[in-house]
């Protein structure tokens, strides 16, 4: 079982699988630094420092406080505020790897116009003499 294990650990689509996940959770604190420090204090800036982060609206009595930390601890809040600030930093972050993704994608493309295209087979010079052969002759 320890050797069927370690076949399977060793596999490509695994190791790739693990450096995938490494990668992409160092560049999603990359983009999430970016949408937080660079990007939101922008929209702070431009929209007259509007943060929707301590918005909400109690459903308990009870709340009495002004910001949302305090208000979770004195009972049931809708903190409207928090989810439109998750989902903006969302459409953010899906904007930024849509760009990096088609960034990579026009780089691959011209790399791959770029490579010369492969010469041809054994086979198919011998083929292509053949046919030429034929031709020459008036066999085809």
């Amino acid at each position: 079982m320890l050797q069927e294990f370690k076949k399977f650990a060793m596999r490509g689509n695994v190791v790739d699988l693990a450096v995938g996940v490494i990668i992409g959770a160092a560049f999603g604190a990359i983009v999430n630094s970016l949408v937080g420090d660079i990007i939101m204090p922008i929209i702070g800036a431009v929209s007259g420092g509007l943060d929707f982060s301590n918005h909400f609206l109690p459903l308990s009595a009870k709340v009495t406080a002004t910001n949302l930390a305090d208000a979770k601890k004195e009972g049931a809040v809708l903190a409207w505020g928090s989810f439109i600030t998750i989902t903006l930093n969302f459409l953010i972050i899906a904007f930024v790897l849509f760009v990096v993704v088609r960034a990579i994608n026009r780089l691959m493309h011209t790399e791959a116009n770029k490579a010369p295209p492969p010469a041809p087979s054994k086979e198919e010079v011998l083929l292509t003499e053949i046919r030429d052969l034929l031709k020459s002759r008036g066999g085809g």
